[in-house]
């Protein structure tokens, strides 16, 4: 017993055991879990990604993967299941051909018809002016993708509207002009393209044809029919191919149709001259619309987000750098397209260009001396372009569509959903056509519509998203833009909705037949 006692007290009156000196652990074992006392559990140890040799070598090879730019981190996983956003493997070359399919097209035919009320100078000026400052609020959208480094992508513009405007100020302020950029153009498309094709009929079957023509409203549906199968393919990647062939196809058409004006000489009687108005008040409308269809014509913006999108991005690899390169390159070649067509137009046809455009002033005066085969070319390649810049801007719409399904379901949409999605769109839009003919010749109040998505919320969305210092030139130049391309909508808008009120528009609901 004495021994028994000796022993516990030369244990209890042992020295304490010094503390262990301190030890800087890496900033990544800062935070791990412990056990209580300062020591971890030898099982808790072992289920640490750093402990555990398994974890740390799936962690490294998924960081490896995403340093190369293989793995894309999705801020809603279901995302991957949704047509914008299923495919992450876009590069430069898909941008340029989005953008370039999507910045050219009918609304470039209308360009010389704007120069009739605005003349030489103010025209050229304007056109000059819009495009600069377009490219600018598309360099502003690219940088936003991804306004963090390895942060959120905004993959849509509604998505970067809401996170701006709030919910509630994002559907008031952009969902119209958005929803019109995509339905709305989808809707102009099938009535240009399913028109194209009665007038391609017409060329190729000559005048002793004894086939019995379709009626203007069956040339819509054959078209909407073609454009809802080539809606099949999945995904926005998916159709790269598609867009490179309705790019190759619009550079060709207007090349092709300016070249020809410009080689058959000016047209008899042709004027430069602003068109007389009989009143003040009529020469403003004019000029109003003129302004509107410039707007007009600089469209895509809306999916510009959507676009990038489509791309793998990295802290080492962002995504806007080959965006950026995509773009640069498209809007180019949509330069190139735009000017020769608007100057050579005007100087063909001078105010005598017909308010749909330069394609109909190439019918109207050179429908006999031209060859059939090049007006028939021309006519195809219409189509064929109208077709492709329709898959691209209905993308939008079925993305929307199936995040219905899949945020309720959670699960991804089944191909016959999905596909039953594409023909509803479709169905409707030629319901629209049908009933709206004369939407096309509605272009200048469109334009101030959809101006704002185009020329002064990406200014907005800068300054809310970056924060630039107060009264520096980033701060007033963002505000001073924003705030005249508002002030510019709101003029395009009230002004062409007053020319409508004063002369009216002489138009007949489900008589497509009567606008062609």
């Amino acid at each position: 017993m004495s021994s028994g006692k000796e022993a516990i007290s030369e244990v209890q009156s042992a020295p304490p055991t010094p503390p262990p000196p301190p030890v800087s652990a890496p900033p990544s074992r800062v935070h791990s879990p412990a056990a209580p006392g300062g020591r971890s559990s030898p099982l808790r140890a072992m289920a640490s990604p750093l402990a555990s040799p398994v974890r740390k070598a799936v962690a490294t090879v998924r960081g490896c993967l995403e340093e190369v730019g293989h793995i894309t981190r999705l801020a809603d996983p279901r995302d991957a299941w949704l047509p914008i956003t299923e495919s992450r493997s876009g590069n430069a070359y898909y941008a340029a051909f989005h953008n370039l399919s999507s910045g050219v097209g009918f609304q470039a035919l209308v360009l010389p018809a704007a120069f009739a009320p605005l003349g030489w100078t103010w025209a050229i000026i304007c056109l000059t002016l819009a495009f600069a400052w377009q490219l600018y609020t598309l360099w502003l959208l690219v940088r936003l993708h991804e306004p963090v480094a390895g942060g959120v992508r905004y993959s849509r513009y509604m998505h970067l509207a809401t996170t701006i405007f709030g919910e509630r100020w994002a559907k008031i302020l952009a969902l119209l002009p958005v929803m019109y950029l995509s339905a709305g153009i989808c809707t102009a498309l099938i009535i240009v393209g399913g028109g194209s094709m009665k007038m391609l009929f017409g060329i190729a079957c000559g005048e002793a044809c004894l086939a019995r023509p379709l009626t203007v409203v069956e040339w819509y549906l054959v078209f909407v029919c073609a454009a809802v199968l080539l809606s099949q393919l999945p995904n926005l990647n998916s159709i790269a191919g598609v867009s490179l062939v309705g790019a190759a196809a619009a550079v060709a058409y207007c090349t092709m149709i300016w070249v020809a004006s410009v080689a058959k000489g000016r047209v008899p009687g042709v004027s430069y001259d602003p068109v007389k108005a009989p009143s003040d008040v009529d020469a403003a409308l004019g000029v109003v619309n003129g302004l509107g269809i410039i707007a007009f014509a600089f469209r895509g913006h809306n999916v510009v987000l959507e676009i990038q999108g489509t791309m793998p991005s990295t802290l080492k690899h962002p995504s806007h750098v080959p965006m950026w390169k995509g773009v640069k390159v498209a809007y180019a070649i949509v330069a190139l397209c735009f000017y020769p067509l608007a100057i050579g137009g005007f100087w063909a046809y001078g105010n005598q260009i017909p308010p749909n455009g330069i394609l109909s002033a190439l019918y109207k005066f050179h429908s006999s001396d031209v060859s059939r085969l090049v007006l028939g070319i021309t006519t195809l390649l219409v189509i064929i372009n109208c077709l492709t810049t329709f898959q691209i801007y209905a993308m939008p719409v079925y993305d929307n569509m199936e995040a219905g399904y899949v945020h309720r379901k959670n699960r991804p949409c089944p191909r016959w959903l999905r596909a039953g999605f594409r023909a509803f769109f479709g169905a409707v839009n030629f319901l629209i056509a049908v009933a709206l003919p004369f939407l096309s010749e509605l272009a200048g109040l469109l334009g101030g519509i959809a101006l704002p998505v185009t020329l002064a919320y990406p200014c907005f969305m800068w300054v809310a998203i970056k924060r630039p210092r107060k009264g520096t030139a980033t701060w007033n130049v963002n505000w001073a833009l924003g705030i005249l391309g508002m002030s510019i909508s709101l003029v395009l808008i009230v002004g062409n909705l007053w020319g409508l009120v004063e002369k009216g528009l002489r138009v007949k609901f489900f008589k497509p037949a009567d606008s062609q």
